[in-house]
């Protein structure tokens, strides 16, 4: 997995010479955005996650200024924040204000497009969705920061019995080697 992320990564000079990254300066510098490490990695999920269920004003910025304050890895977390696109964002925001309403204590208007398209009750909806969108992507940084802690350990675990599985079948192919000296 992890020769997979630096293979499909941005590169460093990629994202310095981003315009829109460009107000970041030498913070993007910093060699701890670009660490493929279990700490970095799982903040950038957490950062990405949380960002990509936010209304969908600023992203990039605001998951590379949240990512270089935390120190953690850039490009996961910008990757991250792009699974909202105009694909996605309607079932996402929908569940957003489903939750809202729920915590406001409001009844939640069907999934009707023309409710939706008309912009007299954009205003009726902000105060769910916003809530909603924080909720949701508490929720989600959270279970993917804790996803890739989990199973970073696990694989590392796996490593290691591996590594003394083969420990112990190299002791024991040694062991039962008949003796070389001679018997005489």
């Amino acid at each position: 997995m992890k020769k997979w992320l630096k293979r499909v990564m941005p590169t460093p000079k990629s994202i310095h010479e981003n315009r829109y990254l460009g107000i970041f300066g030498k913070l993007l510098h910093d060699p701890n955005l670009w660490h493929l490490n279990r700490h970095s990695v799982a903040g950038a999920f957490g950062i990405g996650m949380f960002v990509m269920y936010l209304p969908p004003f600023g992203h990039t910025f605001i998951v590379a200024a949240l990512a270089i304050y935390l120190r953690v890895n850039l490009p996961i977390s910008m990757a991250l924040v792009w699974i909202s696109n105009p694909v996605t964002i309607p079932p996402m925001f929908y569940v957003a204000y489903v939750v809202g309403c729920w915590i406001l204590g409001m009844q939640a208007e069907g999934f009707n497009v023309h409710f939706w398209l008309d912009w007299h009750n954009w205003l009726a909806v902000t105060a769910p969705v916003l809530l909603g969108s924080i909720i949701c992507g508490a929720v989600c940084g959270l279970l993917g920061y804790l996803s890739i802690q989990i199973l970073w350990r696990w694989k590392l675990m796996r490593q290691i019995q591996a590594r003394k599985a083969r420990y112990r079948s190299m002791v024991e192919s040694r062991t039962s080697r008949p003796s070389s000296k001679n018997q005489t």
